[in-house]
């Protein structure tokens, strides 16, 4: 690849806004890969983000989130708003990229100017999406997209990022796969901004609404919002209208009060104190604090050879040159 100058990253996020596909597609490299013009990439991009809406698709794995999330961008072209995907997918024990591309599954959408598809791999991430996840979005909604859907791979219960990322939290069940238990799990009931269970033509889809709406009579009301439940059935397209009209409905429900710019302060003071990790981490790495030094320490603290809370001031003082005394929590 050629190195890119500043001018370079100038021109290449001025395309992206203009909504050039390969200008886009590079730019996206370049951040996925924490390329060292990553961060000038996404300061350019940033003044172009916080119009498009975020709608997080998650749930159980066999759920059918792909077709669900094909039918929805459809539904968006139809009505002519331009649509981003980013597909959160397994990584390949071999090659480390997505083992399941939303471009193999999606191959008739190929060429359509008004969406994007981006397929990525979780690389060892938990919580259900890659830690670059968000700031592909990011660039992806810069590019002009109206709506971006985020899939994430599908690990259960422990899928709670996305409710940071989107806007609009969508949870799909599916009745004959265990998610008759998997809905009465406090952390899918409180990220859900609206349930969806698909494949409603199975036997069982009664029961799971049954129980979701049980629990949601006992979890009590936080807010206004009352959490609907629709019922898809995404390979023939039944109840995608329903579940756009939800997803409006939840759209203007944020828009009342403040509640978007809430969610959005919300999201964003979690993020940056996740970059100020990241980048105290590399300040770290760069003073020749090593992940092989942090795992000999390690093994010392869980023998009982070591002191973690008078290590970690001396390892602070050598990284940033002064003594950080009795700043570390003891409690």
């Amino acid at each position: 690849m050629t190195p890119v100058t500043d001018s370079a990253v100038k021109d290449l996020v001025e395309r992206v806004c203009a909504g050039d596909v390969r200008a886009l597609a590079r730019a996206i490299s370049l951040v996925e890969n924490d390329a060292p013009e990553a961060a000038e990439v996404l300061s350019g991009c940033f003044p172009h983000t916080g119009r498009a809406l975020r709608i997080g698709v998650t749930g159980s794995p066999g759920a059918g989130k792909s077709t669900l999330v094909d039918k929805l961008l459809r539904s968006y072209r139809a009505a002519e708003m331009k649509v981003g995907i980013v597909a959160v997918d397994p990584s390949s024990p071999f090659t480390g990229g997505a083992i399941l591309g939303d471009r193999i599954r999606m191959p008739e959408r190929i060429g359509d100017d008004g969406l994007y598809v981006r397929s990525m791999a979780t690389r060892g991430s938990l919580g259900g999406l890659a830690r670059a996840t968000a700031d592909v979005a990011q660039v992806i909604e810069a590019s002009g997209k109206a709506v971006v859907l985020i899939e994430t791979v599908g690990v259960g219960q422990d899928e709670i990022d996305i409710v940071r990322l989107a806007d609009v939290t969508v949870v799909v069940l599916v009745p004959g796969m265990g998610d008759d238990v998997q809905s009465i799990k406090a952390g899918i009931m409180e990220i859900a901004d609206i349930f969806v269970i698909n494949k409603a033509d199975r036997e069982g889809a009664d029961r799971v609404e049954k129980e979701v709406r049980a629990m949601q009579s006992l979890a009590g009301k936080h807010d206004s919002w009352v959490t609907p439940i629709v019922k898809t059935i995404a390979t023939t397209g039944e109840g995608i209208e329903d579940l756009v009209d939800a997803v409006e409905q939840m759209k203007a429900w944020l828009a009342g009060e403040g509640r978007l710019e809430a969610r959005r302060k919300a999201y964003w003071r979690e993020r940056i104190e996740e970059m100020v990790r990241e980048a105290l981490l590399k300040e770290a790495g760069a003073h020749g604090l090593s992940a092989e030094e942090l795992g000999g320490h390690a093994e010392r603290v869980a023998a009982g050879q070591e002191d973690p809370y008078q290590l970690v001031p001396r390892l602070v003082a050598r990284v940033f040159g002064h003594d950080v005394g009795n700043c570390v929590d003891k409690s």
